[in-house]
């Protein structure tokens, strides 16, 4: 039910949010090429648009410094951010109505089967969006005490055996990818077993 009615409001707004940014990012990234003069209209235009959009493109610049890449490339790289985090979040949105429809239907059915298995899916999904979050704060330090420490606690027994098998490429871990992969093939075995 929430699959149906819900999920489709939820995804127009979500991604006519990220074209309203996109369109922030690649004016910005047009006006970092064209230096517009900055006492004329489109020059006030383009600094307003450099304000808005300057806590996100700035640490982009700063990882693209590191390499010696252009930083007027910024907006580029914060708009392939952006890109999948809002496809993630739409997936774990609809992931979580795919989950709760499915308990509900299990209930209203009186199938304990079928709720045992929303129930398995629903847990590897928790897993799931846990690695994507410990994929994505990978470049901040981990402390005992704080929801990511939380995280690496508890995805460590699934992700390091993977880290020794697979070595990272740059700064980037593939090894959550391998695991998130597997994750979705144990996600499909539930369902066909539990719930078709």
């Amino acid at each position: 039910m929430l699959s149906n009615l819900v999920y489709p409001w939820i995804s127009l707004v979500v991604w006519s949010a990220f074209l309203a940014f996109l369109t922030l990012l690649l004016l910005r990234l047009i006006f970092n090429y064209s230096d517009p003069n900055p006492f004329g209209k489109i020059g006030r235009l383009s600094f307003r648009i450099r304000k808005i959009t300057e806590r996100f493109v700035y640490p982009a610049a700063r990882f693209l410094a590191n390499f010696r890449v252009d930083t007027r490339l910024g907006p580029l790289l914060t708009i392939f951010i952006s890109l999948v985090l809002t496809y993630f979040t739409l997936q774990i949105i609809g992931n979580t109505f795919f989950v709760i429809d499915g308990l509900q239907m299990g209930v209203a059915a009186g199938n304990p089967k079928v709720f045992i298995g929303f129930v398995l899916y629903g847990l590897l999904s928790v897993l799931v969006l846990f690695i994507f979050i410990r994929f994505l704060s990978s470049w901040f330090v981990f402390t005992r005490n704080t929801f990511l420490g939380f995280v690496k606690r508890v995805t460590d027994p699934i992700m390091l055996p993977f880290q020794r098998l697979i070595p990272t490429i740059g700064m980037f871990d593939i090894s959550a990818m391998v695991v998130l992969l597997l994750i979705g093939f144990l996600q499909s075995i539930v369902l066909n077993i539990f719930v078709r």
